[in-house]
């Protein structure tokens, strides 16, 4: 067994001529929350994407636990959970319905997919409301219900794509809290991406700063900010990137 969770060597991606990952690397530890952080065209989303089987490099490697994205992508699958940024839910299914059509697809018995809707209905929070069509929902609750989805099978990696994108701040709070809890109480390995560098400092242990598809920078958040002297991350970014 590997000793890294996360273990990315060199990733190149070509979109054509557009190179939108340039030799990228970072390894992350079972147990942690990573960040990778930048703005929009970064090479966030690509890089998800890699992780999770979706989309092959150009160049490089990626392994989850040991195993090879591409030459063991179905073993990979197996391992992870992967919540894009946009996801989608059945608009006309209920909120408990859809999580049993999710759960069914991981569990062998009605009593493993009972307990992963419980589960569920417990990261999301969303009460009495699970019972109502999934398009009554407000984008707050369709998120936190996706989360709950993600998180309920209790993957070894939830690679989540900018998990609080487009939500108020009650919304988004109550995320991160339960992204966090939950990856403390089950040693879940989260990988996310985000460009809100406050969120990431609230959640990650390490985060890595990438602009046009390179890292610039990786370490714990309070690391960084000592290192440059600053207050937050926004900080060490633009003081990274100028002094690219």
């Amino acid at each position: 067994m590997s000793e890294y969770a996360v273990e990315a060597l060199n990733l190149v991606k070509y979109y054509g001529k557009i190179k939108a990952l340039d030799g990228l690397s970072f390894r992350i530890y079972p147990g942690e929350i990573y960040g990778l952080i930048g703005p929009n065209g970064a090479g966030k989303t690509t890089t998800l994407r890699i992780i999770a089987t979706l989309i092959k490099p150009s160049s490089g490697t990626a392994k989850v636990f040991g195993h090879d994205v591409v030459d063991e992508a179905d073993v990979v699958r197996g391992m992870i959970s992967y919540l894009p940024e946009e996801a989608g839910a059945y608009k006309n299914l209920s909120g408990e319905e859809y999580l049993k059509f999710m759960a069914s697809f991981y569990a062998s018995s009605k009593d493993e997919i009972d307990g992963m809707v419980s589960e569920a209905a417990e990261i999301s929070g969303l009460g009495s409301r699970l019972k109502d069509k999934i398009k009554t929902y407000s984008k707050g609750m369709k998120r936190r219900l996706l989360i709950s989805r993600s998180l309920m099978i209790k993957p070894k990696l939830a690679i989540l794509d900018e998990p609080t994108a487009g939500l108020d701040v009650l919304h988004a709070y109550h995320v991160r809290r339960i992204i966090k809890e939950y990856s403390r109480k089950y040693g879940v390995t989260i990988l996310l991406s985000s460009h809100n560098m406050l969120e990431v400092e609230f959640l990650c242990d390490r985060v890595s700063i990438i602009h046009n598809g390179k890292l610039l920078i990786e370490g714990k958040p309070g690391e960084l900010k000592e290192k440059f002297d600053v207050s937050n991350l926004e900080e060490v970014f633009a003081r990274v990137t100028n002094l690219e």
